[in-house]
């Protein structure tokens, strides 16, 4: 490797790390194992991956990540191992440019504005020039872009064998790849969602695979509740009324009744999303049929399906499309009445069995600006989950970050996801904490629960702000929520304005992340407040990056419902929630948001973690124990001094 790669520095947690995952796959074993940033665990699980022989199934937490992976880490190790292992890179359906769709979308011609329109025509010459078709590269049309909705396809809307453009199609060129390859690069909602739900295809790679490796497998829980539960949205019936109103007009024109149904069903759906209230946010079923609104619309809505679906059943035969549709439209009503009905006490049969105990359920519904989801999930995953483990062949499971332990230790993960009977692997960082970093938890500041607390924060790290800037260096300012987000950001443009500086200030969601990214390197000195966005997967090496500043230990927010029903069924059980589970948590998130600090050998910067609680709580000790061993301090002065020398501000 040092041989074949410019400046690869030979490191003996890689190599001790990368023995393990060796060592596991050789014995078809169960490893957890953390490593702490600059460890390089991408090549410590790159190499057995490609020295094994066998299939490999390599899940990311990211699509940008996979990307990452498969076009630049993985080729460099290749490479240098001399190893022409054929792999592939696999994502979901979504991803991939649809022929048939273009050509509708195009000879429909329903778009907005003018960038849309422009959009369609780059996306033209991209499907003349892509031999794999995935929208990742068509750089000049935003991931974001309405557009890219009508140019893919769907589970509901794909045509399949009746497709005219089956045999061009980059989906099934994708899969054909993947079934072929030695290793493949998917991502944690890919594997889930086409494995664990049967819903794509994938399941015939794993029957053929030797190893799993999960990277980013801090996320997995939260993947997991989410694919082991089931979840239906308000989008997606209008999503069903543009397809079936488009197949209608090319397939059964005549037919007034259906043009005339669907924007009644869509109006139903639209009215359940209002029903809530307009303010975005998560609720329990109880509170959500509490509300006067809410079920009679649940009602009408569904009485539409039922009217709607019958008019449909007279078309369906007409074309595939209208059938597609048909379908697509009993498979909703049965998702309404499913979430309706849901007892709350056992999974779908084809995640469990009668040798097992029934596993919680809660149902709940999120609010979005546009949507609302309506959700069903699984207060625990650990025993479906290791199920899955112990289905087919003997195989290796490898699950890996730079975050699963909490003071060293995997007990709350392996409670999540059922491994207890997993070896264990941990890894310190090489980077020198002691002389790179310090941590900062000031004096004085009120309790979080304070209304003067977000100004309190804003007004303790506003001296470190001011030194960033004036010597050239970044800051992000990470939340705990949106709401607090706003606040800072508000908070921020004000001091700047009131001292007439000119500190480039950077908003989550005024702009793409990635571009949100880019111009925030480039300038060098700006400030970005963020929430859950920024707390991980993010990576801005220098000194673009040497103040990191967290509002509050991120604990979830205790009336979620999921949270709620899962703290009520620890404590009937006689568990601590708190300290089991909230605590365990929130630490793990700390420790993603100190990750975006120190990137590489050469960086230095100070970490501020404003929330007294850290220091005033019994169990704060447990936080700042788990980062890694950066010098402490409660005094301002030395984190200037630490941070940013005399010299440099006075320069």
């Amino acid at each position: 490797m040092a041989a074949a790669i410019p400046g690869f520095r030979t490191r003996d947690q890689q190599i001790e790390m990368a023995e393990r995952i060796a060592a596991a796959i050789e014995d078809s074993g169960i490893l957890i194992a953390e490593a702490g940033t600059g460890t390089g665990k991408t090549f410590a699980y790159l190499v057995p991956a490609l020295q094994t022989g066998g299939k490999v199934i390599l899940s990311t937490g990211t699509k940008t990540l996979q990307d990452q992976l498969f076009n630049k880490d993985l080729p460099v190790v290749q490479k240098a191992l001399k190893i022409p292992a054929q792999t592939a890179l696999l994502k979901g359906r979504a991803n991939y440019l649809c022929h048939y769709q273009l050509r509708r979308a195009a000879s429909e011609g329903r778009f907005r504005n003018r960038e849309e329109v422009s959009h369609l025509a780059k996306i033209q010459r991209f499907s003349k020039q892509t031999k794999t078709g995935d929208k990742a590269r068509c750089s000049d049309v935003p991931e974001s872009s309405p557009v890219w909705a009508m140019v893919t396809s769907s589970r509901e809307n794909c045509l399949g064998q009746a497709c005219p453009d089956h045999n061009d199609c980059f989906v099934l060129a994708a899969r054909k790849a993947a079934m072929e390859a030695d290793l493949v690069v998917v991502n944690h909602h890919l594997f889930f969602a086409d494995v664990m739900l049967r819903d794509e295809g994938l399941a015939e790679l794993l029957p053929a695979c030797n190893t799993v490796i999960f990277d980013e497998a801090h996320q997995l829980p939260e993947i997991a509740s989410l694919f082991f539960g089931e979840s239906l949205s308000t989008a997606q019936f209008l999503d069903w009324a543009r397809d079936t109103r488009a197949e209608g007009l090319e397939a059964a024109r005549d037919c007034v009744a259906l043009q005339t149904a669907i924007p009644a069903l869509e109006k139903a759906a639209r009215d359940l999303r209002l029903s809530v209230g307009v303010e975005t946010g998560r609720f329990a079923a109880r509170q959500m049929e509490s509300l006067p609104e809410f079920l009679p619309a649940f009602a009408t809505l569904l009485n539409q399906c039922q009217a709607v679906e019958a008019i449909l059943k007279t078309q369906a035969e007409r074309s595939e499309g209208l059938k597609k549709c048909w379908q697509r439209l009993q498979e909703l009503e049965a998702s309404l009445n499913a979430w309706r009905n849901e007892s709350g006490n056992k999974t779908p049969d084809d995640l469990s069995d009668e040798s097992n105990t029934p596993t919680e359920k809660v149902r709940w519904g999120e609010a979005f600006n546009q949507s609302l989801q309506l959700s069903i999930t699984p207060l625990s995953v650990a025993d479906i989950f290791s199920r899955q483990l112990e289905t087919g062949h003997p195989r290796a499971w490898i699950f890996t970050s730079a975050t699963l332990a909490v003071q060293g230790r995997f007990e709350h993960y392996q409670a999540e996801l059922g491994l207890e009977k997993a070896a264990t692997g941990y890894w310190e960082s090489p980077f020198d904490y002691g002389q790179q970093a310090i941590l900062y938890a000031p004096r004085g500041l009120p309790e979080p629960n304070s209304p003067h607390y977000t100004e309190a924060t804003l007004n303790a790290a506003w001296p470190l702000i001011k030194a960033a800037y004036a010597t050239q260096g970044g800051v992000f300012f990470l939340c705990t929520s949106l709401k607090a987000m706003r606040r800072i950001h508000e908070g921020l443009q004000e001091k700047i304005e009131q001292e007439a500086l000119a500190i480039p200030l950077f908003l989550q969601g005024e702009s793409g992340k990635n571009e949100l990214l880019e111009r925030f390197r480039q300038v060098g000195n700006g400030v970005l407040v963020g929430s859950q966005s920024f707390w991980e997967g993010v990576d801005v090496k220098g000194e673009a990056l040497s103040l990191v500043i967290m509002d509050k230990i991120p604990f979830a927010p205790p009336d979620d419902p999921v949270l709620a029903a899962r703290i009520e069924a620890m404590r009937r059980t006689g568990k601590n929630a708190f300290l089991e589970y909230q605590l365990p948590r929130a630490i793990i998130n700390v420790k993603q948001g100190a990750g975006r600090l120190i990137r590489t050998e050469t960086d230095r910067g100070a970490l501020m973690i404003c929330d007294p609680r850290m220091l005033g709580k019994s169990y704060g000790y447990r936080v700042w124990r788990s980062l890694p061993p950066m010098r402490r301090t409660r005094e301002l002065d030395e984190a200037l001094a630490f941070l940013y020398p005399t010299d440099r501000l006075n320069g």
